[in-house]
């Protein structure tokens, strides 16, 4: 049968001493993570490494990641060093903190050109333009051996924590950066290590002094999660640039995602000069603030008394004090009273608006249940001219389509048609099966006026 073919070609290709040979080199540098070398001779050196005896340890010891290896070396004229080394930078060994050029002990007139053990073993390792190069400097192609010490500042961040984690084990180096703040999201495996992992991340990432783990789920009322300081000082007041506009804020008590500076952007370019904009959850200002430099009329709520604090503080720091009113109010009460407040004004001047209303609604957990504050918000104009305001909402999916499940999570709350008449941006994933959405849509005059034709069942737009 096929399953008996198959394992008798199997044993007959592994019968061939070359691909005996081949499938041991391939499967020791799938583990080591780097390609085959071409020669036996440095299959042993792993630069990428540090020494075994790590694992395990949840004090960062720094003395314990010496090592010493042995690497290739090609000798060099001193005065001839400049003009080789751009022509061997793809074979030139690269660590950090090592020095590819260094002094030959046996002979004062030459260097060593340090050579990465996984493309050159030997001579005829070097490739075409290395070897018209050697030769055009008239540079012997031999390779000496060079006994190199490395230590703890050799060795990148991900390859220390990789070594002293359980092996199998997930390994993160990766974090979100808030100023000189790294948050991290830790598993529970990872968590005996959490004070070695913070000391490596500062230690690694230059700029970087409080490394903090997020210790709950972003469930408050004020949208700030519990955080543990797991290394450098306890200072959570950052400083951050995004899209040319400088933010402050007390990253513990306050609301801020930097994953989110192209979404923010996104919006932002939507609007023009003289719009009106209405920010109901707006944190310490990443809509707002930008929103305002574009000159247009800001109204920026939020409920929590530090985010409302640092966004005060923000629109003075960027200068657009004047051109946002600020509220510190529940969401549906800014709509019901403010929104409802300024857009009732518009309506009532009369004369032919010019500008775009803009209420941008970024509270992804809850801010679709708010859209039922918009029904009969307004009595209906006069003029049939009157212009609509345009609803940035956002919300989380763990469904299959997320954009469908979106657009029916409006159509529920406003009980009226949408999918015609809206557009919907996934922003990000932020977790394996949950995404974030934006819909964009225009109410439905049907829904903010009290005047209205009323159906049976839901009502749809009509333009």
């Amino acid at each position: 049968d096929i399953n008996t073919l198959l394992l008798s070609f199997t044993t007959n290709l592994l019968a061939n001493p070359a691909i005996r040979k081949l499938s041991s080199v391939l499967t020791r540098n799938r583990f080591a993570g780097m390609l085959p070398t071409a020669d036996a001779k440095y299959e042993n050196v792993d630069l990428y490494a540090p020494p075994a005896f790590v694992r395990g340890m949840t004090k960062l010891n720094r003395e314990a990641f010496k090592k010493s290896v042995s690497v290739p070396a090609l000798r060099v004229k001193k005065e001839i060093i400049n003009k080789l080394m751009k022509s061997l930078k793809s074979v030139a060994l690269q660590r950090p903190g090592v020095k590819r050029v260094v002094e030959d002990p046996n002979d004062e007139n030459h260097k060593l050109v340090l050579l990465d053990p996984y493309k050159i073993s030997t001579g005829v390792s070097f490739g075409e333009p290395e070897k018209n190069v050697l030769k055009e400097h008239n540079v012997s192609a031999e390779i000496h051996k060079y006994n190199l010490e490395m230590t703890y500042e050799n060795f990148k961040c991900e390859e220390i924590l990789r070594a002293v984690l359980p092996e199998g084990q997930d390994v993160t180096s990766g974090f979100s950066r808030v100023g000189h703040i790294a948050h991290m999201n830790l598993r529970e495996h990872q968590l005996p290590y959490k004070h070695l992992i913070g000391d490596v991340i500062i230690d690694k990432n230059p700029g970087v002094t409080s490394v903090v783990n997020k210790t709950n789920t972003i469930d408050s009322t004020y949208r700030n999660f519990q955080m543990e300081v797991l290394a450098g000082l306890e200072d959570m007041v950052a400083k951050v640039r995004e899209n040319n506009v400088t933010y402050e804020f007390d990253f513990s008590k306050v609301y801020w995602n930097p994953r989110l500076s192209t979404e923010h952007e996104r919006i932002v370019q939507l609007l023009k000069s003289g719009d009106l904009v209405f920010d109901v959850f707006a944190g310490v200002g990443p809509f707002a603030i930008p929103a305002a430099k574009k000159k247009c009329i800001v109204f920026a709520n939020d409920l929590n008394p530090e985010s409302h604090k640092w966004l005060q503080h923000n629109c003075k720091l960027n200068k657009v004090d004047q051109r946002v009113n600020l509220f510190n109010l529940d969401g549906r009460d800014f709509i019901t009273n403010i929104v409802k407040g300024q857009l009732t004004k518009l309506l009532n001047t009369g004369t032919e608006q010019n500008c775009g209303i803009h209420i941008i609604m970024n509270l992804p957990a809850l801010a679709v249940q708010f859209l039922d504050a918009f029904k009969n918000l307004l009595e209906e104009p006069d003029t049939s001219q009157a212009v609509l305001p345009h609803i940035h909402c956002y919300s989380f999916s763990k469904q299959d389509d997320p954009a469908e499940d979106v657009m029916k999570q409006a159509e529920d709350v406003l009980n009226c048609e949408l999918r015609r008449h809206c557009s919907v941006h996934l922003v990000r994933n932020v977790a394996p099966n949950k995404e974030m959405v934006c819909i964009t849509f225009q109410i439905p005059g049907e829904v903010i006026f009290q005047k209205q034709k009323a159906s049976k069942g839901k009502l749809y737009l009509s333009f």
